[in-house]
């Protein structure tokens, strides 16, 4: 049920190696003879535009993207158990016993890439996950950092009248 540039775009392995050799992703792996990988064009052209762009993908694309843009927010989503981590994995139905062992036997590695992270959220209760990295992600659109421009433009008008002070 996935749809061409909606779910995914899809690529053979040959177009996906061209793409790599011309810069086209924010991050990529081949996983079990796949690739998988972020359009750089598609991210950069949301942020562009004022929006926000989140991205669903595993510690080495995070640490790819942050190496390349350090200013991103990096949140680390975490289950709050193992014991849950893998009722949750057998619970979905969609790997075999074989990739949910192997996924669990790589949690205390990834765990241990976490303070590599801005932020950590727990996901106990999925609305109190949403809701906190939804605070993030406002909050840091707040930051001076990000909005150097605000306090210089205000002053500007300040300092040719533009707006009358009362």
């Amino acid at each position: 049920g996935e749809v061409e540039g909606e779910s995914y775009y899809f690529r053979t392995n040959e177009q996906f190696e061209e793409l790599i050799k011309e810069d086209a992703f924010l991050e990529y792996a081949r996983v079990y003879d796949h690739y998988y990988g972020t359009p750089k064009k598609y991210a950069l052209d949301l942020i562009n535009e004022g929006k926000s762009v989140l991205l669903e993908i595993d510690i080495q694309g995070a640490m790819q993207v942050k190496k390349r843009y350090p200013k991103g927010v990096f949140i680390y989503i975490v289950p709050p158990s193992l014991k849950i981590l893998s009722g949750r994995l057998h619970d979905r139905g969609t790997d075999s016993e074989e990739v949910i062992q192997k996924r669990l036997s790589q949690i205390t590695s990834e765990l241990a890439m976490a303070h590599q992270y801005d932020y950590i959220v727990v996901n106990d209760v999925l609305k109190d996950a949403v809701h906190k990295t939804c605070s993030i992600l406002e909050a840091e659109k707040c930051k001076l950092s990000r909005n150097e421009g605000q306090i210089e433009t205000i002053f500007k008008q300040y300092i040719n009248k533009e707006v009358p002070l009362k």
